[in-house]
């Protein structure tokens, strides 16, 4: 058995590229698993389940193959891709998953997350995490037309990139004291997440968290068996 981990693909329809690296990775790797967990961040943007972009189909319809041929697909949102809901996990026939998921990997109690509520020194964000989360303005957001959600979307995504030239990379990353107390919280010693783009095995002394990379020009994953997890990512590679 094997399963597979991968997040922050960030697919946009302006980079078939990157869409066709997914597509490739699909069709060589996963297929020869058992499962596949998307830790959030699959899109760079998503405007509802109601509106999915041309450019998307095929890497969409490679995604379904997998449900139809036994490979189990399980899916997180993300900060970017938050808007994802059961009806688009359902087209592709995957399992949405909540913020905090616990799985028992080949006898290691491990708990799944995205990664970005670990990072509570960034307040703005925190604060900006709650508000977009909150259902009914979620509601309000998916009634909107499709033009006013891409320009709404525009402006978050234009004033973060803003406000990151004046965050340091500390506060962006996750903050230690956290990590153990959610750690300690779910009583695991493994955790996986993604979200910070920093691809690396740490070892704290509630046990080892796994960063999944962040996909520029090359893939990044993390492949689990019985023996081991290996993190394949050409940044952990070079270190």
């Amino acid at each position: 058995m094997t399963t597979f981990f991968i997040a922050d693909l960030h697919l946009s329809p302006n980079s078939p590229t990157r869409i066709q690296l997914a597509i490739d990775f699909l069709n060589s790797k996963i297929k020869k698993t058992d499962s596949l967990y998307i830790l959030g961040d699959l899109f760079n943007t998503w405007l509802g389940d109601d509106i999915v972009p041309s450019e998307f189909a095929e890497f969409i319809s490679t995604l379904h193959t997998l449900s139809q041929i036994g490979i189990k697909t399980y899916l997180m949102v993300g900060n970017r891709d938050f808007m994802m809901g059961k009806q688009f996990a359902h087209s592709i026939g995957a399992e949405l998953l909540s913020d905090y998921c616990l799985l028992d990997l080949y006898g290691t109690k491990t708990l799944l997350m995205h990664g970005d509520t670990l990072c509570i020194d960034d307040t703005s964000y925190q604060r900006y995490r709650l508000w977009s989360r909150n259902k009914l303005l979620q509601w309000c957001f998916l009634h909107l037309s499709a033009n006013y959600r891409q320009g709404i979307s525009d402006k978050i995504k234009q004033k973060s990139a803003q406000q990151k030239h004046y965050k340091s990379t500390m506060i962006m990353d996750v903050n230690q004291a956290e990590v153990s107390r959610v750690m300690k919280k779910f009583n695991v010693n493994q955790l996986i997440h993604g979200h910070t783009h920093r691809p690396a095995i740490h070892q704290h002394d509630t046990g080892s968290r796994i960063v999944l990379g962040d996909w520029e020009d090359e893939i990044s994953y993390l492949q689990c068996d019985q023996q081991q997890c290996q993190l394949i990512d050409y940044r952990v590679t070079r270190n």
